[in-house]
């Protein structure tokens, strides 16, 4: 088994830790940055979906959250279940995605409870988030336990020593938005 920094012990595979920890935890705390650098934080339903290495959450394209992923694209994700004594953090870089293959494999019809037109209502988008950095809490060992980078697929530009991607663009057009 892989060591953290300080030797303790890290999962075999960190996706896959990442995707039972979060599995059983529909609901979210999504934060992105305002306009005026303040930290907004609000509830995401996490559709289920097979994890691979990228959350995804529905939203509106003309919304706030929406507005505030295009100027800044650095976004954190947390579950809480105090139940099961699970916590993750999740960092990331974020895109609003306009997808309808993408928004029909994720669609769930509970979502028609925040969308009434369903998933062809125009103003649906899809808020990618892929990870940089993931975390939870390993109340056994009373630490946080390092994730990431490998629960997300490595892209052909973040190979070689140091490399650091650019942030994506957002496939929207124009600029920020409602």
């Amino acid at each position: 088994m892989a060591k953290d920094n300080d030797g303790t012990p890290k999962p075999k595979d960190p996706g896959k830790k990442l995707r039972k920890i979060i599995k059983n935890t529909r609901v979210a705390m999504l934060t992105t940055v305002a306009s005026d650098g303040s930290l907004r934080s609000r509830p995401m339903v996490t559709p289920d979906a097979d994890f691979d290495g990228e959350l995804w959450f529905f939203t509106r394209y003309n919304s706030p959250k929406s507005e505030e992923v295009q100027e800044n694209q650095k976004v954190n994700v947390t579950y809480a279940s105090p139940k099961n004594d699970r916590y993750v953090s999740v960092s990331g870089t974020a895109a609003l995605v306009r997808d309808r293959d993408k928004v029909r494999e994720l669609w769930r019809g509970a979502l028609k409870e925040w969308f009434p037109e369903g998933k062809k209502d125009p103003g649906l988008a899809l808020l990618k988030v892929t990870i940089d950095k993931a975390e939870y809490w390993d109340a056994s060992e009373n630490r946080m336990v390092d994730l990431a980078p490998a629960t997300r697929p490595v892209r052909p530009e973040m190979r070689g020593p140091g490399r650091r991607p650019d942030p994506p663009e957002s496939p929207a057009p124009g600029g920020a938005q409602g």
